[in-house]
């Protein structure tokens, strides 16, 4: 999935009023600490160091089998990018480090499958533990560590379970906690805990072929990073064979400083063959094996795995390859035998989520965008019953409790620029209660009874905070409140933190736009530079939501510009009216909503609207192109980082869904590509692109420079050697903003020095 990216375009019939957001509701409280240390200025070299001024940042939250621990990965005071594994006690609030990851690691070189997993669940450039799982006991926790598996005791005790160059992928302990399972050298393995005998399920893997592992889109598009699934009895394996013989190999040349690597990645482009995806059911002795039917066309997406509650049957998610039609399949595991028990279709196309349950009773809990927002069904035979509906959409389903009737969820119904969690009847009676406060962005994670509420969430003023609450949103106990006191990484900055201002204008067709403004103290009279930051891409990188957005504006506010960010439609959890207007269009209304952002900056009388930079990244950095080439003039400078600049080199999951078949008769992609019109861009331009990049390939941008080129266009150019989508290194990410800076003083765009 594309990454920050934005896009403007000139709207034609749009309003310059401005209709404040929410101004009914709570604002979130300003941290309030005695005896706070001088105020400080922001700098760059600060900013990508340690500690990380956001404070502590954990990941991957946890409630133990017995409810006494949550556990989580938290990163380091010294090493902002290295993680290891906590524990806190619920009752007291006690903390402890279970595993320390300098001290337990080897510090081996992870293989380069291993370093590709980690760039497709974007935690690519993470040190130490990035992932772990509880054995059902609640007595022993796997860890997997520099490429090998360890087994955690509560008491502190490690032990090394593998020692191969080859590393572990996928690494799980099995539903009833008699096996490990992992995938080596392309193969699935099951290794016994009690005996630590090692089993190969499989056989066959090669350079095209691997089991138990996702395909590349499955990872990067299709938020599926699993390739194996256990029943809960831990008498059978579901496992995935993927075959990328027929898949286009691009040559991914990974330049770095002290030479060249070439990598001949499986990369599945636009309109040409996918990897091919069986299904396989199997035991822990690898016996007794069953293919899954998964229909007489190969060329579709296995979307989904899961099992129902007593293992008897395996649901199935199968997702045709133009993604207008979802089938879910009712799968016999002993024999294979498949038959469809729900469908949905789409005249565009269909989102897919992970908010499947079978229950007990033989219904489901189904996720349906069916009447235009997404929303949640339980589903029996033909019959749908609604359990939440509205102009406004669910996003996750976080616990489900059928003996007390109750489903829990995250959603907007308050406001799209919000995220809360709330309670609802799986019977679909009674009313969607709010479990948390308004003024902030919340996400939850529940145990396994759904009796707690991990609670995760931050405001513009506020970094992430933790509490655990009941299944009712009281608030039990802070697990992290991070607040920003004396001690606080943050708090010689906090004094110059600038406000965080919501407001909507209106899109030609009458959309309400959201953005967000951060301003310097403005003084009459006087006019200021604008960095404008965008995305404004389908699926994510939403940029106006009520959450902590790390520091970078309030960098650029210090040194004195005016930070704006509108979010266009196309962009997601506005409901597919909103987001289905790029389909087949994509540079479209995106830079159209982009375009009615500038205009009304223009238009206040503390812009200076000679001085507005535009800024994105990723779909973003397409995004600036297109405005660049929509409207010569608008903007002072732009900035494109890692940019799509012909479509036909992305991948086929992500880009078949919004622009269909390249192949087809009437194409939409060379209108919606950015090369064609490279000799109307007059702007100053200034290209970035990683020369490692796996998922945008940097023959993005040399496409895009050769037609710059052949255009007699001028335009700026930094390369980084080495670095992948998403740039690592505190002194490179100093670099890379440091040639903004400069960028943009040379053409006179940037503010005066503080």
């Amino acid at each position: 999935m594309l990454r920050t990216a934005l896009f403007l375009s000139l709207a034609g019939a749009m309003t310059l009023m401005t209709t404040p957001v929410d101004a009914r509701e709570k604002k979130a409280p300003a941290p309030q600490s005695q005896q706070m240390p001088a105020p400080k200025m922001l700098t760059l070299e600060r900013i990508f160091a340690s500690p990380d001024l956001a404070g502590a940042q954990p990941r991957a939250l946890k409630l133990s089998p017995d409810g006494k621990l949550v556990t989580l990965l938290r990163n380091r005071k010294d090493d902002r990018d290295r993680f290891d594994l906590w524990a806190i006690d619920t009752t007291t609030g006690k903390e402890r480090m279970l595993v320390d990851s300098l001290k337990v690691g080897s510090g081996a070189e992870l293989s380069e499958a291993e370093k590709m997993q980690r760039e497709r669940a974007r935690i690519g450039g993470t040190r130490g533990i990035v992932s772990y799982d509880w054995s059902p006991d609640g007595k022993r926790i796997l860890v997997p560590l520099d490429g090998d598996l360890f087994l955690a005791g509560l008491d502190g005790a490690v032990v090394r379970l593998t020692n191969s160059k080859d590393g572990a992928l996928n690494p799980a302990v099995s539903p009833k906690g008699r096996y490990l399972s992992f995938v080596r050298g392309g193969n699935l393995v099951v290794l016994d805990i009690a005996t630590r005998a090692e089993k190969p399920l499989t056989s066959g893997a090669s350079e095209t072929v691997s089991w138990g592992v996702a395909e590349f889109v499955a990872q990067e598009e299709m938020d599926r990073q699993q390739g194996y699934w256990w029943s809960p009895d831990d008498a059978r394996i579901a496992v995935a064979r993927v075959d990328e013989g027929n898949v286009a190999i691009v040559n991914r040349a990974a330049i770095g400083a002290e030479g060249t690597k070439i990598y001949p990645q499986r990369y599945p482009l636009a309109g040409t063959p996918n990897a091919v995806v069986d299904l396989y059911v199997m035991d822990p002795a690898g016996e007794h094996r069953a293919k899954v039917d998964l229909g007489a066309d190969a060329d579709i997406y296995l979307a989904r795995v899961d099992w129902s509650k007593d293992g008897k049957t395996l649901y199935v998610q199968r997702e045709s390859r133009d993604q207008k039609r979802l089938d879910l399949l009712a799968v016999d595991p002993a024999t294979g035998a498949s038959k469809v028990i729900l469908t949905e279709t789409s005249k565009t196309w269909l989102n897919l989520h992970n908010n499947f349950r079978a229950l007990p009773d033989g219904s489901l809990l189904w996720w349906s965008e069916r009447t235009g927002h997404g929303h949640l069904y339980r589903v029996q035979g033909d019959k749908w019953t609604a359990l939440t509906s509205g102009n406004w959409q669910v996003r996750d389903v976080i616990g489900v409790d059928v003996k007390h009737d109750m489903v829990w969820f995250t959603a907007n119904r308050e406001t799209p620029i919000e995220q809360n969690i709330y309670g609802a009847s799986l019977s679909g009676k009674g009313e969607v209660k709010l479990l948390t406060e308004a003024g902030w962005w919340n996400g939850g994670v529940m145990d396994g009874a759904s009796s707690r509420i991990i609670v995760s969430r931050s405001s513009p003023d506020q970094p992430v905070q933790l509490y655990l609450a009941d299944r009712d949103g009281k608030r039990l106990r802070w697990l992290s409140e991070n607040r920003i006191d004396a001690n606080h990484p943050y708090a010689p900055y906090l004094a110059r933190h600038a406000e965080t201002r919501f407001g909507s204008i209106k899109a030609a067709d009458g959309s309400d736009l959201y953005y967000k403004l951060l301003t310097p103290r403005l003084e009459q009279g006087r006019r200021y530079q604008v960095f404008m930051i965008h995305y404004g891409g389908p699926g994510a990188g939403r940029q106006v939501t009520k959450s902590w957005g790390g520091v970078m504006a309030h960098y650029l506010v210090q040194r004195g510009w005016i930070v704006f960010a509108i979010d266009n439609r196309g962009t997601p959890d506005r409901g597919k009216a909103f987001e289905d207007q790029i389909y087949r269009a994509m540079g479209g209304v995106e830079v159209e909503d982009q375009l009615a952002g500038a205009t009304w900056l223009k238009a206040q009388p503390f812009v200076d609207p000679a001085r507005i930079a535009t800024y994105g990244w990723s779909y973003g950095g397409y995004m600036t192109l297109k405005l660049l080439e929509k409207a010569p003039g608008v903007f002072a400078a732009g900035i494109s980082g890692a940019p799509v600049t012909k479509w036909e080199l992305y991948d086929t999951h992500y880009t078949e869904r919004y622009l269909g078949d390249p192949n087809a008769k009437k194409s939409a992609y060379p209108a919606s590509n950015a090369l064609a019109e490279v000799g109307k861009i007059s702007d100053p331009l200034l290209l970035i692109h990683g020369m490692a990049d796996d998922n945008v390939v940097l023959e993005h941008s040399t496409a895009f420079m050769t037609a710059m080129q052949e255009a007699a266009r001028p335009f700026e150019l930094m390369l980084y050697p080495g670095q992948t989508h998403r740039f690592t290194g505190d002194g490179v990410n100093v670099h890379e903003w440091r040639t903004i800076e400069r960028f943009l003083e040379k053409y006179g765009v940037a503010p005066a020095a503080p």
